[in-house]
């Protein structure tokens, strides 16, 4: 029988603030939603924005928060500033170029054309003819819309960041939230399983590529910076795992990154569910963190056609005035995707570890499903293997919940922002839908919200899913006015408005979360509600067990509740241990059986018998 991947952890943050308790979910649904249930969230906020003042009561300082909040004009750099340097051969035409060096700065290479005059420590330079240099200006950029984190919050100032890479300081923010979200010490966790029955699946798509990291360790030579001895060790796309391994957790057990460019999250989640069910870990952290706006980053995928302009976005609306909320419009008239910052982790258990902790249960992993294209005219074209990834998927759905019981899904889609996107993914979901005999799918798109975090996408979309199995709404696609014409819908209920799901989501049974990613990297997830899953556990396990798991989990899921109220005060545990309780040689013990490892309790078995007997 297989294990059943739960859901017990998650958190991280992305434009619409902090995961843990919901809150970024929140924040998308928080017109629909009570005061009182808004109350933490706008708290939480006001204190990780720096903005003081009675959130409960005044207008302004929700108007400060939701402003500073979501897909907006970018912050990470000046969109109206943005230096540059162009190449430029100077020419004195009938006289000479005379300029003042220090001797230090004198290239190794003297040109033929240049006659150097020493003056103590300085130079005197002479240029016959031209002078090729390069002239520094300030420059608009096409694109000024994102989706940052909220406004005022650096991640990096909450720990000893020593000049990490903002993917990486987002990691460790991240990582902290999903792990304080348990409602239980991640070192009781480790006394009930051996210390490699952990996996960590993390990374990002697009590696570290800010000026801490490989951005400034490429541009070093041709601006005058300097590479220092971090930027190439940090740069690496699997760094995020290595952070929550060597300073968060302490974990000697399975580690890495599948990169699969939008769709990294899932194929992430797919390691870490495979462990769980294969029995090699009973423990996987699973996420993604991105930082990808960054000027030169946004200028490649800009150049491909595939941002969203300013340009382009005054034209939609016939106004002079960029409307950078709207930047991302799913399924409608649209130009071009939004590029955001995320970092978004889950912590999953096997079903037999959750029940002994008490852990909370949040939903479960089904299963995921990865398809490539196949062959194809452009790398960058969307192909066939998304029919395949979404087929599965609800085929599953359906095997798992019946034919009726498939109608009671709905689909987190990709939906990035781009013309292409809503007519290829609109027809693939459509004839999903018509072929499993679903007359009215609901679909959202929360990009729409937080904008395209690469790697991070799929998990958005996920945390998003459990906050409507705790408060009711499926988020709509508030950034559109009418669907596309050339949109496929006639199986579909595309949301433009929030959609009451039931109490607690009661209504639908699953999510299907959908990617398709660049170079043909397709995945799609079924993630269970927790309704549904404590449903297939209480078939599974005895009543007895049942009853003790409930009284277990009482205890932790008050301190749960206790972890977020203090973060919402701005009293959370940021878990970076640098340095400590460091191992080496002298920390092993070993024997043909097993190894000891002097920072954890149980020994780490060894392979006695051999697996392939049958072939000996």
């Amino acid at each position: 029988m297989s294990k059943l991947p739960l859901i017990v952890g998650f958190g991280g943050i992305n434009a619409a603030g902090r995961s843990s308790g919901f809150h970024s979910y929140k924040r998308m649904v928080a017109d629909v939603l009570s005061d009182s249930d808004m109350a933490s969230t706008w708290q939480d906020l006001a204190h990780r924005m720096g903005i003081s003042g009675d959130t409960a009561a005044d207008p302004e300082v929700i108007k400060a928060l939701k402003e500073g909040t979501l897909v907006r004009r970018i912050e990470s750099f000046d969109p109206d500033s943005l230096r540059y340097q162009y190449k430029a051969a100077l020419n004195g035409g009938q006289e000479t170029i005379s300029f003042t060096l220090r001797k230090s700065k004198l290239p190794t290479r003297i040109p033929d054309n240049w006659r150097v005059e020493e003056q103590g420590s300085k130079v005197t330079i002479t240029v016959s003819g031209e002078l090729n240099a390069l002239l520094e200006d300030r420059i608009a950029f096409p694109v000024t819309s994102g989706g940052n984190i909220p406004t005022g919050f650096d991640p990096a100032k909450l720990y000893n960041s020593r000049f990490h890479p903002r993917g990486l300081a987002l990691t460790v923010y991240g990582a902290s939230d999903a792990l304080n979200s348990l409602g239980m010490d991640w070192g009781e966790v480790l006394k009930h399983i051996k210390p490699d029955q952990v996996s960590v699946y993390a990374g990002s798509a697009l590696a570290q590529i800010d000026d801490n990291s490989l951005s400034g360790m490429l541009a070093a030579p041709l601006t005058g910076g300097r590479v220092s001895s971090k930027m190439m060790a940090l740069s690496f796309a699997e760094m995020p795992a290595d952070f929550i391994n060597g300073y968060v957790i302490n974990s000697v057990g399975t580690t890495g990154t599948s990169m699969g460019a939008c769709a990294t999250f899932l194929y992430n989640l797919r390691q870490g569910l495979l462990d769980i069910q294969q029995g090699k870990s009973r423990v996987a952290i699973v996420g993604n963190a991105e930082a990808p706006v960054v000027a030169e980053i946004m200028e490649g995928f800009r150049v491909m056609g595939a941002l969203a302009e300013d340009a382009q976005l005054k034209a939609l609306d016939n106004s002079e005035t960029v409307d950078n909320r709207r930047a991302c419009r799913p399924f409608s008239s649209n130009v071009g995707f939004t590029m955001a910052e995320s970092a978004q982790f889950v912590v999953l258990m096997d079903d037999e570890l959750a029940l002994e902790l008490g852990a909370t249960v949040y939903g479960s992993v089904a299963d995921v499903f990865i398809n490539a294209d196949a062959n194809k005219k452009s790398i960058s074209a969307p192909g066939v293997g998304n029919y395949v990834t979404v087929a599965k998927a609800t085929a599953l759905a359906k095997a798992i919940l019946g034919a009726e019981g498939v109608k009671r899904t709905y689909v987190q889609a990709h939906g990035t922002g781009t013309p292409q996107n809503r007519v290829t993914e609109s027809h693939i979901l459509n004839e999903v839908a018509k072929t499993f005999s679903i007359d009215n799918w609901p679909v959202t798109a929360i990009k729409s919200y937080v904008g395209h975090s690469m790697s991070a996408a799929a998990a958005d979309q996920l945390i998003a899913s459990l906050g409507v199995w705790q408060y009711g709404w499926i988020p709509g696609i508030k950034t559109i006015d009418h669907i596309a014409d050339d949109v496929h819908q006639s199986n579909l209920n595309i949301l433009t408005d929030h959609y009451f799901a039931g109490d607690n989501g009661k209504d639908y049974k699953a999510v299907i979360l959908n990617a398709k990613g660049f170079g043909g990297n397709n995945a799609s997830g079924l993630v269970l509600s927790p309704q549904q899953t404590m449903a297939m556990l209480s078939k599974k396990y005895s009543k007895d067990v049942i009853s003790a798991y409930r009284n277990k989990n009482q205890s932790v899921s008050e301190q749960a509740v206790a972890n977020d109220k203090a973060a919402c005060l701005g009293e959370e545990i940021i878990r970076y241990h640098f340095g400590e309780n460091v191992m080496d040689e002298t920390s092993i013990e070993m024997t043909p059986e097993s190894i000891k490892l002097s920072e954890f309790t149980s020994s780490i078995p060894l392979a006695t018998d051999n697996p392939y007997a049958d072939y000996s």
